[in-house]
């Protein structure tokens, strides 16, 4: 019987040494293989790429085998959410079309288990971010989309990836700065009547219980492998061993 729902982020496939890589897919293919049979539905708060490009005839061909298990997912019936991160500037329709995922570019409000859920990847939440508030707005420009696309994709993707992991690095040890941040924006919208918030970006784990609701920070899939459930009116944050 299907009766969980679950929550992962920031797996950033793509972003470590190939070995690594290796072993960071099969514990992610793991994982899906492991909840599919109780999975009422599956949402993914960003950042499952280190980066991802779609050019018109092209798409990083390293990700396939954890594109054939989400399409198994969906072809079954599960629902897979993805709710766009800071990583997927770029997302075109393949996910949707092809996979069937259904694709979110902004913060979605849902109800589980009679349980309301706040979810949002978390880029630019904190007050003093200022400057990749307005970076993610030229990133999304439409022009700029269309100039890079006049890369061509052998030489397009593997620059955007490097790009990616300088810029996760460097935000990853700022926005440690910025976690009460998450926190007090948790705590306003559960006072707005949420039973949960759930948020990913941050890379750390956390899950607390303010007065009204649950507040939980997915952590990541290339550190910390931890995931968030939902069963029987319940919340856990888990780790995949």
């Amino acid at each position: 019987m299907k009766d969980s729902i679950y929550f992962i982020s920031d797996a950033h496939l793509g972003s470590n040494s190939p070995e690594k890589e290796r072993l960071k897919e099969k514990r992610l293919l793991d994982f899906l293989e492991h909840i599919k049979d109780d999975c009422q539905a599956l949402y993914i708060l960003g950042d499952l790429f280190e980066f991802w490009f779609e050019y018109k005839n092209a798409i990083p061909k390293e990700h396939f085998p954890v594109l054939m298990k989400l399409k198994k997912f969906t072809d079954s019936g599960i629902p897979v959410t993805y709710s766009v991160g800071n990583h997927d500037f770029w997302l075109g329709d393949f996910l949707s079309e092809q996979i069937g995922i259904k694709i979110v570019k902004k913060p979605i409000s849902v109800e589980h288990q009679g349980k309301r859920i706040y979810l949002i990847h978390g880029d630019g939440l904190a007050k003093k971010d200022t400057g990749y508030r307005i970076l993610k707005k030229i990133l999304r420009n439409r022009v700029n989309i269309w100039l890079y696309r006049l890369i061509p994709p052998d030489l397009g993707i593997p620059l955007a990836k490097k790009v990616a992991s300088f810029s996760r690095d460097k935000t990853q040890s700022r926005d440690k700065e910025f976690l009460r941040d998450y926190e007090e924006f948790a705590e306003e919208k559960i006072k707005q009547g949420y039973d949960a918030v759930i948020i990913g970006h941050t890379h750390q784990p956390c899950f607390e219980e303010l007065d009204k609701g649950i507040y939980i920070n997915l952590g990541d899939w290339f550190e910390h492998f931890t995931y968030g459930k939902l069963t029987k009116e319940k919340f856990d944050l888990l780790e995949y061993k």
